[in-house]
């Protein structure tokens, strides 16, 4: 478990802080600087596109490079922007600050996906990949922790501190782990086959049903968690809930995902992948359907069932990869994932935007999300149904 929480640390740092600090320290941050609802949306856009360009640049050229070395650097300079944040006032150099983020964001999962496939036990990988990415969740909880001890102490500044201070510890314990790793480890998977190259991945996505199935699916977790997160205190306050709910909800959510990542994954080294990709889509199915059968009664259930299905679902995905690629060919993979994910997610936010001017309400949006989750569930059961068929392993995998 050493590997999969020192990981997780590096998401925390990643993901929570280099994704979202920023989300939840705008309303103090707009006290001292001009933060105005337009450039708050092109930060949205920009920081998407950088994490997608992020994803892009790891599956061409990330292959040609050493995954334990990317990481650190990916930490280092994950530390070193999150302290620059504290100290600048200007819009544009924030906004830059704040790109580099969201790409360096991208290439450490990718990083961690290869590291965890190449030197994790394969009965283990699973639950090292999947408790790694519900590290995003731990981050939600430590913004949390960060806005209510630091804040009111050291002001938003001090938070900045903080989260880098954090950030340079984690790229120390995850240095001191890769030279246990380096010296007394060797990897568990011999690569048989060269990486992929550029065409060669393209192919592969879209020939090998495996792949294939991996990229569709992180595309329809985009297009349906996405919209759901974006646009559910919307339609909360649509509904006239009560906004303590929405403040529940999204605690459970964070929750959730913080024990999902060590369960699902755990669920999917003994049962299979198959099983856990049915368990957490069917939970999530039934708590959006419910949701909007009766919102008020179920909304704490869908958030439940959101974040047990979100962040394990990178860790699960990547761990069945791992059973049919080598370790460089997942990390390529999943990094197409990573983008076709993107997509999805902007995809399902321009048609929510199109259904809320067209019709002035987002019930149209939340059963579109439950029918997406439906297909999501079915997917899950075609995969199970493949994971029964005999398959030999490909491009070197153990």
């Amino acid at each position: 478990m050493r590997m999969a929480i020192t990981f997780g640390s590096n998401q925390i740092i990643s993901h929570g802080f280099g994704l979202f600090l920023f989300a939840a320290m705008v309303p103090l941050m707009q006290q001292d600087i001009a933060i105005s609802h337009w450039y708050l949306a092109t930060i949205g856009a920009a920081t998407q596109l950088a994490y997608l360009g992020g994803a892009m640049l790891l599956g061409v050229y990330g292959h040609n490079i050493n995954s334990g070395r990317l990481l650190l650097g990916c930490g280092v300079l994950t530390s070193l922007l999150l302290f620059v944040m504290a100290w600048i006032t200007a819009p544009l150099a924030m906004l830059i600050v704040l790109i580099l983020l969201a790409a360096s964001a991208a290439v450490s999962w990718g990083g961690i996906v290869e590291l965890v496939s190449c030197f994790g036990h394969p009965q283990h990988r699973a639950t090292s990949l999947s408790t790694a990415a519900s590290g995003t969740a731990w981050g939600y909880s430590i913004n949390g922790l960060i806005i209510l001890v630091i804040v009111p102490v050291a002001g938003w500044q001090g938070g900045w501190v903080a989260a880098a201070l954090i950030g340079l510890i984690t790229v120390a314990a995850t240095a001191v782990m890769l030279r246990r790793m380096g010296s007394s480890s060797l990897p568990v998977e011999m690569e048989t086959y060269p990486p992929l190259g550029a065409r060669q991945l393209i192919r592969t996505i879209l020939r090998e049903r495996i792949a294939f199935l991996s990229s569709l699916m992180t595309f329809l977790v985009g297009f349906a968690t996405m919209p759901f997160s974006t646009w559910l205190n919307t339609y909360s306050a649509e509904l006239s809930l009560p906004p303590s709910l929405g403040g529940y909800t999204w605690s459970l959510i964070g929750l959730s995902g913080m024990a999902a990542g060590f369960l699902v994954g755990k669920l999917a080294d003994r049962k299979g992948s198959s099983v856990a990709l049915v368990f957490s889509t069917t939970g999530f199915a039934v708590g959006i359907i419910a949701f909007i059968l009766d919102p008020t009664t179920f909304m704490l259930l869908a958030g439940f069932s959101y974040g047990m299905m979100y962040f394990p679902i990178w860790g699960v995905l990547a761990g069945w990869l791992s059973k049919h690629y080598g370790s460089k060919a997942t990390m390529q993979i999943n990094s197409v994932g990573m983008v076709t994910f993107g997509l999805g997610g902007a995809t399902g936010n321009m048609i929510a935007g199109g259904l809320f001017q067209a019709s002035g309400s987002l019930a149209d949006l939340f059963a579109l999300i439950a029918f997406t989750s439906v297909l999501l569930t079915l997917l899950a059961l075609y995969i199970y149904w493949l994971e029964r068929r005999p398959v030999r392993p490909i491009f070197g995998a153990v």
